[in-house]
């Protein structure tokens, strides 16, 4: 489904990316774990169009995105929800979520049914302002609005930051139901014991490089990745 290859992307004189490569086959759930500056987002930035790349190439569904121009992208089925949510807080939650829906606006009715089956506090909130709901919240309606364009893959980056223990363990099992629905996932995640949890394949990233890769039982008995990021 989604192929990356060699990627390389600069700021500047400095790497950000150092030949990336990484796949995702249909059907699967893949995360990516690392610290803070490991390169997880800019990864992600660069699969949705946001950055521009140095080189390399990325391949969706058997065709070249690389070059692509960000809508064109999410027309293709890709769509990111980014760090730090990127809602329009001054209108509602039902407004927002109708914003993700630009691309397939004759399923408007559908869609936001869909997300209120899932996420039945936007129903009970969809006239709010946005900027008056819980954190979680938030993120809720972040995760809600991209499944308004009818995704095919969701790049989701960081997800669970800075909810508490409670709300992580929800997040969790929506982001299990969202696969369920046979969307598959990328997840960019520094919680990497929810991410390895979920996911059926892990990558771990240091310093812009794939530093182990393998399934996530693999990795979650790895004596390395126990020490550095599971605190075993």
């Amino acid at each position: 489904m989604l192929s990356i290859e060699n990627l390389i992307m600069k700021y500047g004189a400095a790497y950000a990316l150092k030949g990336i490569s990484l796949e995702i086959e249909s059907g699967e759930f893949v995360s990516i774990i690392g610290a803070n500056g490991a390169g997880k987002t800019t990864l992600l930035r660069a699969v949705s169009r946001i950055v521009p790349i140095t080189s390399g190439t990325i391949t969706f569904n058997g065709e070249k995105i690389h070059l692509m121009e960000p809508w064109k992208v999410v027309s293709k089925g890709i769509i990111h929800v980014p760090e730090g949510r990127m809602l329009a807080g001054t209108v509602s939650v039902q407004d927002n979520l109708k914003l993700g829906a630009y691309l397939c606006w004759g399923q408007v009715k559908n869609r936001l049914s869909l997300v209120y089956e899932m996420f039945p506090v936007l129903k009970e909130r969809k006239n709010q302002q946005v900027r008056t709901m819980s954190g979680g919240e938030q993120q809720m309606l972040a995760i809600g609005r991209a499944l308004m364009g009818s995704p095919k893959l969701l790049l989701l980056d960081e997800v669970t930051f800075g909810l508490a223990p409670v709300l992580v363990n929800h997040m969790r099992s929506k982001l299990k139901e969202l696969h369920q629905l046979g969307i598959n996932i990328l997840l960019a995640e520094q919680n990497a014991e929810m991410a390895l949890a979920i996911s059926n394949k892990c990558y771990v990233m240091e310093y812009g490089c794939i530093y182990k890769e393998g399934t996530a039982f693999e990795l979650r008995n790895d004596p390395q990745v126990k020490a550095a990021y599971l605190g075993l």
